[in-house]
């Protein structure tokens, strides 16, 4: 099985990004279950604004899209910036709404089937109002929310300190981690099984 990481920070590369050690260590995770991953940090990419799955011009989601269709897990990693998910996450959902006007031969959207996990970081707190926003827009567009499915991070409000500045992962967003991927792994693999009917 395979795994598209969406790193939607707003840090271009090759600036540091919390949004992406998080998003790399649900991969590692998701690699214990034998699921390979891989990771596409969206800011470096020219993502035009729309709702189409191709929006024309320079547009670069179709090569996007081609992976997360490729793919059994989607992983919408995002930082929270004023208790919101970022413009680049909000801006993939607004991609992805494409994905409701494109079935296959049974009538279904090309993202049954595919499982679908949220990562949220910051210094402020957002992250389940983030993944409740994440999970209601990723499953109005076809993919499949396994049990516990975000693993977060919260510093304290008003600091500097950020994720990737921690000596060391703490315990329970380690453990969110894990639970997360084995959990989006079994799923995907029970999907892979068993399809959804045709519509």
């Amino acid at each position: 099985m395979r795994a598209l990481a969406l790193n939607c920070t707003l840090t271009a590369s090759p600036g540091g990004s919390s949004t992406e050690l998080l998003a790399q260590q649900v991969l590692d995770a998701l690699a214990e279950h034998g699921v390979s991953g891989e990771m596409v940090r969206l800011v470096d990419l020219n993502i035009a604004p729309g709702v189409k799955a191709d929006m024309g011009g320079s547009d670069q989601w179709p090569t996007v899209r081609d992976r997360i269709l490729d793919a059994d897990i989607l992983v919408l990693a995002t930082p929270t910036w004023m208790g919101q998910m970022s413009s680049v996450a909000q801006r993939a959902l607004e991609r992805l709404d494409a994905e409701l006007s494109e079935t296959d031969s049974e009538g279904r959207p090309l993202t049954f089937g595919k499982v679908a996990v949220a990562a949220v970081v910051g210094n402020e707190d957002g992250a389940h109002r983030i993944s409740a926003d994440l999970y209601q827009a990723l499953n109005d567009v076809g993919f499949t929310i396994p049990a516990q499915a975000v693993t977060y991070w919260n510093g304290e409000a008003m600091h500097t300190v950020d994720y990737k500045d921690l000596d060391s992962t703490p315990d329970k967003v380690a453990t969110a981690t894990a639970t997360l991927a084995a959990n989006a792994a079994h799923l995907a693999g029970v999907l892979r099984e068993a399809a959804y009917p045709a519509s």
